[in-house]
């Protein structure tokens, strides 16, 4: 007796299906598929991402663009900390510190942050191509 006993055998057999590909991929927390998806919908991630598609910062400067730009209004060094350190962990972002004293950290996006910018832009195309459907399903459901 499987889980999906009690759906019928099409929709069974595509629920399985997911259940094992969950299982293969995402199943644990700390899963890179589950990590980064939620780095791309957090309040600051995405937009760390596009700063560093302009150019490397230091940790400072890009405290300073975040405030500017972000309808969240201003984010804390400790989340900012929080942030690039997860990003980092996670290969999308480099890290170097410079031999002046005192030392400067610079952050800056890597091939496979760049190539995951890439793919997330391509949902922000989506999003904001079909910004009108979207308002107009809120409004609908809204009323």
């Amino acid at each position: 007796m499987s889980d999906f006993d009690d759906f019928d055998p099409a929709c069974r057999a595509r629920l399985t299906a997911l259940a094992q590909d969950m299982h293969q991929h995402g199943a644990e927390q700390d899963a890179p598929i589950r990590t980064i998806f939620g780095l791309l919908g957090d309040r600051w991630s995405m937009l760390i991402l596009l700063l560093l598609d302009i150019s490397a910062f230091r940790h400072a400067e890009l405290r300073r663009l975040l405030d500017r730009m972000s309808a969240e209004g201003a984010i804390s060094q400790r989340v900012l900390t929080l942030k690039l350190r997860l990003l980092e962990r996670n290969g999308i972002v480099s890290r170097s510190v410079s031999e002046d004293i005192p030392p400067k950290v610079g952050y800056a996006l890597t091939p496979l942050g760049q190539e995951l910018l890439g793919e997330a832009k391509r949902l922000l195309n989506w999003t904001q191509g079909r910004r009108d459907e979207i308002e107009k399903a809120r409004a609908i459901f809204d009323a």
